[in-house]
């Protein structure tokens, strides 16, 4: 049996024109770290308030170990909840604002300081203990927020974008430490996010939602080799795939600006005979510069003018119109291209996905 369990879950506000939720569902095992990941106002947070007890759940059930939850409050939920704020008390040092809760539960004193020094031992604050969080720097104050959340013994922790106040490196940083320490404490983690990044290198599984419903659920993996439809496909993916209108003659690809591409029959007959109404998608790393792949997909080969480039260190991004739309290609570093310069390139036929242009289903 799942440990968490959410069925048909919506969400409705007073006078709002439609639902906020809807008909979520989602079985979560106990120790599994789940990312709740789409744009801003998708739905996440408040399917995340929902299960901590903040938001009344309009319609639906929400079973945390096999007991419905619907009614029961926040606080005998068995949830500890880290917030986007950091919400720390300004007059408190680091110890007394990890263990406040621990005394409003009335633990004795030396269990309080145990669970204390243990918290303060395993996020490295041993040096910050006497400190106030206005002489604590971002990724300080997060842990403290986290060790504040971690010493109540939850089985279930709740994160709400706890990073998105954070700077680039140090974002990188608390993922590791975030996703340490949901290996160390065996939880069940909720975590949402907009940065797909975020998502995609901490969750066991990831949810991806669009205007308040599930548009897929699985490894981070298996949404990124096999979206379900186009907006998982461009969602996941830094940067997004590519799309081009298109229809099929025969074994030929048409492109909306004139272009054609010829496509093995192995792929062409994916398609179940349908020529029209069409959407191409491919990702930036599949499309090749190199010799190799120029000689070995052939068929694909087109021509392009480089209209910008970014050089990320480990890699380039090439950016060329091509197929009536502007095209990223993910390149290796080494590929020294600049802007204005022709390129030659081929799509690898094998990684080109369809999707249906009027439901913008993928057809695989």
């Amino acid at each position: 049996m799942s440990f968490i369990e959410l069925k048909k879950i919506c969400k409705k506000y007073p006078n709002a024109a439609k639902n906020s939720v809807t008909d979520f569902n989602l079985e979560i095992n106990e120790k599994e770290f789940i990312a709740f990941v789409g744009p801003s106002g998708c739905g996440k947070s408040t399917t995340l308030r929902m299960i901590a007890g903040f938001e009344d759940i309009t319609s639906g059930e929400l079973y945390i170990d096999g007991k419905l939850m619907n009614e029961v409050k926040p606080c005998d939920r068995g949830i500890a909840m880290v917030f986007q704020n950091y919400a720390l008390y300004p007059h408190m040092t680091v110890e007394k604002n990890i263990s406040y809760g621990l005394k409003n539960m009335k633990v004795p004193a030396d269990k309080i300081k145990e669970k204390v020094d243990w918290a303060i031992d395993i996020l490295g604050l041993s040096e910050y203990r006497y400190r106030k969080p206005k002489n604590l720097s971002g990724g300080q104050r997060q842990r403290v927020a986290l060790g504040r959340a971690i010493v109540k013994d939850s089985k279930v922790f709740l994160m709400d974008e706890p990073l998105s106040n954070l700077d680039a490196k140090l974002r990188v940083s608390m993922r590791n430490e975030i996703s340490k320490l949901h290996r160390e404490l065996g939880s069940t983690t909720i975590y949402v996010t907009h940065d797909q990044v975020e998502a995609m290198t901490m969750a066991d599984r990831i949810v991806i939602m669009k205007d308040g419903v599930v548009q897929q659920v699985g490894k981070p993996m298996e949404l990124y080799e096999h979206p379900v439809n186009k907006f998982v496909a461009g969602f996941i993916g830094s940067p997004q795939m590519n799309f081009y209108d298109v229809s099929i003659d025969g074994n030929i690809v048409k492109f909306s600006d004139g272009k054609t591409m010829k496509l093995p029959e192995s792929v062409i007959s994916k398609l179940g005979g349908k020529t029209s109404g069409l959407i191409l998608g491919i990702r930036g790393e599949d499309i090749k510069l190199e010799a190799q792949s120029l000689d070995v997909y052939k068929d694909t080969k087109q021509s392009a003018v480089i209209e910008n480039t970014e050089v990320m260190g480990n890699e380039n991004n090439l950016y060329f119109t091509f197929g009536g739309t502007v095209t990223i290609a993910r390149v290796s570093k080494y590929e020294i291209s600049r802007v204005g310069d022709t390129i030659e390139f081929v799509f690898n036929p094998s990684r080109i996905h369809f999707f249906d242009k009027e439901t913008e289903n993928c057809l695989f």
